[in-house]
């Protein structure tokens, strides 16, 4: 066999040995548990997805309940998440920050150091996620991310970490930290969402705008806990969203900064009669001077404001004229949600 046949047919066997996965493709992928998609798991979806992939990639997932601890890697881009409903579509699992695992769980020595001060390792708020999303461009939909540990910690539904991620007609449902926006500089929309929660529910730095959002409180606490970054203009952004607060509540505040320049703002809102009249917190006093607490014509039996902490702010409509999606998720890119 002369050399040139030899160098043909091995070109040729490479081509078949490397050929691209049948799944990369534009195509829609569909997850159903009764075992009537290509996949039963949404994981196993993820997994066949190229890296960085340039198109716009639908997992459509049928009714059903995925018992799954769901990571988006950060390579994987352009992804829509989209359920077959958003109340019989349900990602759940049951993590909680107070967990006790495993010492092989850790690294050694963390577990070598615990043991000796005689405690076990525990879980801890940012691994107690049922979904991480690492990574950027990525669209939910029309489903429920549900996090349903018993009360015994905090125990986070949703947690993100990338950027231009948007979120529509979803359920999160949780107790306390049920979503934790996880990545300063990340922007994220959350548009026509039920969240609910107990303690801080919604929090983190990311910059955040939820549109016509359900929030509902189970318990008095804090709705939110951002920790922006002093030089980050926007923290969380609530615009004609609707709080709800269950029968047995009593006192809840609109939210308490986690770090010093927490930056909230609720503005064209349905407040309740449950939210305290001082509308904030300080969480620490020294944090009343660089807390970023607005508000900006709320209606309802919680939006009254004479009785509000003398360091937040109340917009005038000029200043309101200027808070616009836009301007919110401004950058180089010009994503527009």
């Amino acid at each position: 066999m002369n050399r040139l046949l030899q160098t043909i047919i091995l070109a040729l066997l490479a081509g078949i040995t490397y050929a691209a996965s049948p799944y990369d493709n534009p195509d829609t992928i569909v997850v159903a548990r009764d075992g009537t998609g290509q996949f039963r798991n949404i994981t196993d979806a993820i997994e066949v997805c190229r890296a960085f992939m340039d198109y716009h990639k639908v997992i459509y997932i049928k009714k059903g309940t995925y018992k799954e601890k769901l990571i988006i890697p950060q390579w994987v881009q352009n992804i829509e998440l989209c359920g077959e409903s958003r109340d019989e579509t349900i990602i759940t699992y049951d993590d909680h920050a107070n967990l006790q695992m495993d010492a092989s769980f850790w690294p050694a020595e963390t577990s070598q150091q615990l043991i000796a001060m005689g405690e076990r390792p525990i879980l801890g708020t940012f691994r107690s996620f049922t979904v991480r999303v690492d990574a950027n461009n990525i669209t939910f939909k029309n489903l429920t991310i549900e996090n349903n540990a018993a009360r015994l910690g905090q125990a986070v539904a949703l947690h993100t970490q990338g950027d231009r991620l948007i979120f529509t007609n979803c359920r999160f449902l949780g107790n306390q930290d049920t979503v934790y926006t996880g990545m300063e500089g990340t922007r994220l929309y959350f548009d026509h969402c039920y969240i609910e929660g107990t303690t801080d529910f919604i929090f983190g730095p990311s910059t955040a705008w939820f549109e016509q959002c359900a929030i509902h409180c189970k318990a008095n606490s804090y709705i939110t806990a951002a920790s922006t970054p002093k030089h980050i203009p926007y923290g969380y952004i609530f615009n004609q969203c609707t709080i709800t607060a269950a029968d047995d509540v009593t006192k809840v505040y609109l939210g308490r900064p986690w770090r010093d320049y927490g930056y909230t703002l609720f503005m064209h809102c349905t407040l309740p009669k449950q939210i305290h009249p001082e509308g904030w917190h300080h969480w620490q006093k020294e944090r009343e001077q660089t807390a970023r607490y607005l508000e900006f014509e709320n209606t309802g039996d919680g939006a009254t404001i004479d009785k509000r902490v003398a360091w937040s702010h109340q917009l005038t409509k000029k200043e309101a004229k200027e808070i616009t999606k836009e301007k919110v998720f401004q950058r180089n890119d010009e994503w527009h949600p």
